[in-house]
């Protein structure tokens, strides 16, 4: 059976939490994830993460019977769930002045039959760890990230750089999107983490390794409190699957 562990917080330097999550529970028929990080003016960001999300999780619930017959259908699946909470977020900005600025993250994880079907979209992240190995299954829609696969900068250079937070790529601020599409093998002894930039900004990728590989009884409550202990400048949120 698939444990989850999902812990959100507004960290140490924010004045609300624009952040937003889904997690189905053990008993639940579909195991859906759902990770998403808003941004945009006042409330706009914490607007744009929470109507994402709910729609994104409103769309797979609905359709998954029909979809669970192969894994390419149900990577189309987790993808439209993307697109049409894009489209959902957009016309919303679009017809609200005081949210027109408005966007955000979108990371999607349906596990099904000893599969992850991922959909991406911004700079939250989805790692994967098997046996002695953390991998990052996610690109960062960010231009940092493309200045590091240009070869402009370093990937230690991209830590601390100013522009860090800029994104190339998020949900609700253009008419279509996009997303990164995947399907990964989630076997036993998998663990996958789910998360927004406020942890992985905030807590090394050893660090995060460390603690979900310790056995803790919490995960995520353990690698937030780690993030607020070395700053918590950003809110945070993480999904542990394993």
């Amino acid at each position: 059976m698939i444990q989850a562990f999902a812990t959100s917080d507004i960290g140490k330097a924010r004045q609300i939490n624009e952040d937003s999550y889904f997690a189905s529970r053990p008993d639940d028929e579909v195991q859906l994830f759902i990770v998403a990080d808003g941004m945009g003016g006042y409330k706009g960001g914490e607007i744009a993460s929470s109507m994402a999300v709910k729609a994104a999780r409103n769309y797979i619930l609905s359709n998954f019977e029909k979809s669970k017959i192969d894994k390419e259908t149900l990577l189309s699946l987790v993808k439209s769930s993307s697109q049409y909470a894009n489209m959902v977020v957009y016309e919303k900005a679009k017809n609200n002045e005081e949210l027109k600025n408005m966007g955000t993250t979108l990371d999607i994880c349906l596990i099904y039959q000893n599969k992850a079907f991922i959909s991406h979209i911004g700079d939250s992240r989805i790692y994967r760890i098997r046996k002695e190995f953390m991998r990052k299954l996610t690109k960062d829609h960010s231009y940092v990230q493309q200045l590091v696969d240009e070869g402009k900068i370093t990937k230690e250079e991209s830590m601390n750089h100013p522009k860090k937070n800029m994104l190339i790529k998020a949900l609700g601020c253009t008419e279509f999107i996009e997303p990164d599409s995947m399907i990964k093998g989630f076997i036993k002894g998998d663990i996958i983490l789910m998360c927004t930039d406020g942890l992985t900004n905030m807590v090394n990728e050893q660090e995060i390794f460390y603690i979900l590989k310790s056995n803790t009884a919490q995960p995520s409550k353990d690698l937030v409190a780690k993030a607020n202990e070395n700053g918590g400048l950003d809110n945070i949120t993480a999904i542990v699957i394993k």
